[in-house]
């Protein structure tokens, strides 16, 4: 290897480990920020750990040229190992997940009905529920399944990676994946303004629940709730969205 290589790789090597060590504090943040929405059970400890390794993986991939910054690539790297690690251990009993479905197609429902945003009471009416049960619905919802705009995509059968590019991605793609983020900030832009505030306090602010709450003046089970049906509301849009394509 000549010196000129043996630079090469030694400055590739430093900006490895400088990024590491000056982002290794986002993955603390992130993990403490979803610690909040977990069970018990989930370990802090154990999200700073995978999510060291999505820091890992965006500091070997991460491409200025992409357009991205380093923060915003690693983030969703990050967020996404931990992601993985807590779907491994899925603590939600099948009948979440059925429920879960069964909101998110009664909302569509409802919506295609009336042309409109979908009410709490329309959509308990759809589902057979009175109003306080369709709210432990979407309770039970949102404390056994974390919600994240990267869930999204699995409606379409890609993954999180999609967001940023993978090594083997095509422009087909790339061209595909840019569609699914313009229609996601369409339909994210079209939720009720609540719903929207939420989102943005908890994604952007990065305000935990109890912290939205004191804003939204409610407690800390109704944001949860209102958070819950953003995410049902936003899948039922995008489904109709991705079966029109």
């Amino acid at each position: 290897m000549n010196s000129g290589a043996a630079m090469y790789l030694g400055d590739e090597k430093q900006n490895f480990n400088t990024l590491v060590e000056e982002y290794a504090s986002l993955v603390k943040r992130i993990a403490h920020h979803l610690k909040g929405r977990l069970p018990d059970s989930v370990q802090v400890d154990d999200l700073i750990q995978s999510g060291m390794i999505g820091l890992i993986e965006a500091a070997q991939k991460y491409e200025p040229s992409k357009g991205a910054s380093f923060e915003t690539y690693a983030g969703i790297r990050i967020r996404g190992s931990m992601l993985d690690e807590i779907r491994k251990g899925d603590w939600a009993p099948r009948s979440v997940h059925r429920n879960s479905r069964r909101i998110s197609e009664a909302i569509r429902y409802v919506e295609s009905q009336t042309g409109r945003d979908a009410q709490d009471q329309e959509v308990a009416k759809a589902l057979g529920m009175e109003l306080e049960e369709y709210h432990q619905h979407l309770q039970d919802g949102a404390g056994s399944r974390l919600f994240s705009f990267e869930d999204l995509l699995e409606q379409r059968g890609e993954q999180e990676s999609d967001f940023m590019g993978h090594d083997d991605e095509s422009p087909l793609q790339d061209l595909q994946s840019e569609h699914f983020q313009q229609q996601l900030a369409k339909a994210i832009s079209q939720l009720p303004e609540r719903e929207q505030l939420v989102l943005a306090l908890y994604y952007d602010e990065e305000l935990n629940l109890k912290e939205i709450g004191a804003v939204l003046e409610v407690s800390e089970s109704r944001v949860s709730q209102i958070h819950s049906q953003a995410a049902h509301r936003l899948r039922a849009r995008l489904q109709e969205w991705a079966e029109g394509q």
